[in-house]
């Protein structure tokens, strides 16, 4: 029994899967518009827009400057890191090896300086209200699962056309 891309194929006797046989032109043409390629840069994108409305939503419902400053901040401290794991990472590697290990350290470089960046903050920003740091803080970060999902849903609409 073949698998459903003609990538690998099942030896009935034992139920064991063979060696995956390489793809032709014609099966791998067909794959092609099924993957979905995704950017770091697409979720850092999401993550700056939804921490903006963030910022923007408690200027406009507070109208207190020290808020939307330290609102801004927890934004910006998701942001850098992100950016920079997204340079790293997004960097040509001549080896699979390489660019697995450059995943780890570019992740472990992320998480150094956004606790950096959160011990920090009481001497950036002038009278910190440590709320509205973590609400930027939070919705920033998980704005990135929003991301996904609006990719996902490009996706699958353009596979359906």
């Amino acid at each position: 029994m073949a698998d459903p891309y003609g990538v690998s194929e099942v030896d009935e006797e034992n139920g064991l899967e063979s060696e995956p046989k390489p793809l032709t032109a014609e099966e791998a043409a067909l794959l092609r518009p099924r993957l979905v390629a995704f950017s770091p840069w697409h979720v850092i994108g999401a993550q700056a827009g939804v921490g903006l409305l963030l910022v923007l939503g408690v200027w406009l419902v507070s109208g207190n400057p020290i808020w939307v400053k330290s609102a801004s901040y927890g934004t910006v401290a998701v942001l850098v890191p992100a950016m920079l794991f997204a340079r790293g990472v997004t960097r040509r590697h001549l080896e699979p090896g390489s660019a697995l290990v450059s995943v780890f350290v570019w992740e472990f470089v992320k998480i150094i300086l956004t606790l950096a960046m959160l011990i920090a903050a009481p001497r950036v920003v002038d009278e910190l209200n440590w709320l509205a740091l973590l609400a930027g803080f939070v919705v920033t970060m998980k704005a990135s699962w929003l991301a996904m999902f609006w990719r996902h849903r490009r996706m699958a609409s353009i596979a359906v056309v």
